[in-house]
C-alpha cells in the first residue's frame, strides 16, 4: 500500500511537469514531448541476481511505467555489454545512459568514491540515507561525478552486511595474517593493515575463486545473496558482524548529456524513481536476509560465528586510521569525509538513545 501511494504521488508529479527545457538542458536543444527515449542500463551485477540485479531490472521497469512508456530501458548484466568494473566509464563515455553499481568500485579513478558507498565502522543504512538526503551528501556526490559527465543517485542499500565466509576459524588477529580475502572498498585496506591480503573480484568470479583456493575468505553482501552464490559449498564458517559495511549504498548514475535531452517531467520521474528503488531494496534485504540465514544454518549446516571482541577492537582501530589516511589523499575526499564524519557525530547519539536502546531491550 505504501509503495502504491509513493508511485501515485510520483505519477502526479510527472503529470504536473513543466513545459519546455529545464535548467540542465543544452542551449538551442529542441525537445519533443512525445519523443520516446531508448536507453541502455549497464550493471555490475549478474543478470537478474537477487536484490542487486533484480533491483536494477525493477528500476528500469518503474521508469518506463512512470514515464508512460516515454523512456524504455534495456538492462545489461555484468559482462553482457561491459565488464562489472567498466560501468562507470561506459556511462561517462555515453555507451549507456544508466549504470547500476556501487561507488567504491571506482576508487582507482575517484578517491572520494569509497565514501559514497560505505565507511568501515561508519553509518548505518538509515544514517547513510539521512546524510545523502538531509546532510549534504548528495550535493557532494554530484560534485564528485560532475567532471565525468555523470549524475549520481542513491538507488539501493543492502543494510548491514555480514563479515564474510572463511575456510578457517578466526580466533585471534594472528588468524587474519596472510589470509587471502575478497573484499572491496576501505574494508580491504583495513584487512591489509592487519596483515591479510585483499583481492577485489567481481561477484560472478567469487565461487570459483574460493573453490580453487585463489582466496581463503570472501565477503560479498549477506545471506540473501550469499545463498544464491552458493558460498556454503566452499566455506563453512560465516562471520558476523559486518564491521566493514554497516549500510552499503548502491547507485544508479545517469549520463548528463542524455539526462539533458529529457523534458523536466521525465527528469523528475527518473530522479524520483531512484529514491523509490533506494527504499525498496533496503526493505527487500531486511525481509529476506533472515530467511536465507535460516536456510544456510538449518539446511546446509553453516556455522555462524562472531568475530572475537579483541579482533573487532583491532579492526576498529585500523579502520579509523585507514579512513583518515584515505581522506588525506585527496582534497575532495577530505571534504566528503569531513561532512560525513560531522554528520555521524551529530546523529550517533540519537541512534544510541533511540534505536540501540530499544534493540537492547527487545533482545532481553
Amino acid at each position: 500500500m505504501q509503495r502504491r501511494k509513493l508511485l501515485a504521488g510520483m505519477a502526479a508529479l510527472g503529470a504536473a511537469g513543466l513545459v519546455g527545457c529545464g535548467s540542465n538542458c543544452d542551449e538551442g536543444v529542441s525537445i519533443d514531448r512525445e519523443q520516446v527515449f531508448n536507453w541502455k542500463m549497464v550493471t555490475a551485477w549478474p543478470k537478474s541476481f537477487p536484490g542487486l540485479g533484480t533491483g536494477a531490472n525493477e528500476l528500469a521497469q518503474l521508469i518506463e511505467q512512470m514515464s508512460g512508456g516515454r523512456i524504455k530501458i534495456s538492462v545489461y548484466g555484468a559482462g553482457e555489454l561491459v565488464g562489472p568494473f567498466e560501468v562507470f566509464d561506459a556511462v561517462s563515455q555515453g555507451q549507456a545512459e544508466l549504470g547500476h553499481a556501487t561507488a567504491y568500485y571506482w576508487k582507482g579513478k575517484l578517491p572520494s568514491a569509497d565514501f559514497f558507498t560505505v565507511v568501515p565502522m561508519g553509518l548505518t543504512a538509515e544514517e547513510m540515507n539521512s546524510w545523502l538526503y538531509q546532510g549534504g551528501g548528495m550535493a557532494l556526490w554530484e560534485e564528485a561525478y560532475k567532471p565525468f559527465g555523470l549524475i549520481p543517485n542513491a538507488a539501493g542499500n543492502t543494510g548491514t552486511q555480514m563479515g564474510g565466509w572463511f575456510n578457517r576459524e578466526i580466533n585471534s588477529l594472528a588468524d587474519l595474517r596472510g589470509l587471502k580475502i575478497r573484499m572491496p572498498g576501505l574494508g580491504a585496506e583495513v584487512y591489509q593493515k592487519v596483515g591479510a591480503v585483499s583481492i577485489n573480484l567481481p561477484g560472478n568470479e567469487l565461487f570459483q575463486a574460493m573453490q580453487t583456493g585463489l582466496i581463503d575468505a570472501v565477503e560479498f553482501v549477506g545471506p540473501y545473496n550469499d545463498l544464491a552464490f552458493g558460498f556454503h559449498r566452499v566455506a563453512k564458517y560465516y562471520y558476523t558482524p559486518g564491521w566493514q559495511e554497516p549500510g552499503s549504498a548502491l547507485e544508479c548514475m545517469i549520463n548528463q548529456k542524455a539526462f539533458n535531452q529529457l523534458t523536466p517531467d521525465l527528469q523528475s520521474i527518473v530522479r524520483n524513481t531512484m529514491k523509490v528503488a533506494n527504499l525498496s531494496m533496503l526493505a527487500e534485504y531486511t525481509a529476506r536476509n533472515q530467511q536465507a540465514l535460516n536456510t544456510l544454518i538449518n539446511q546446509h549446516g553453516v556455522q555462524l560465528r562472531h568475530f572475537p571482541k579483541d579482533v573487532l577492537l583491532e579492526l576498529k582501530k585500523a579502520s579509523a586510521e585507514v579512513v583518515e589516511a584515505a581522506a588525506a589523499r585527496d582534497p575532495l575526499a577530505a571534504k566528503v569525509w569531513a561532512s560525513q564524519k560531522a554528520f555521524r557525530d551529530q546523529v550517533a547519539p540519537w541512534t544510541a538513545t533511540s534505536l540501540k536502546a530499544f534493540l537492547d531491550l527487545r533482545s532481553l
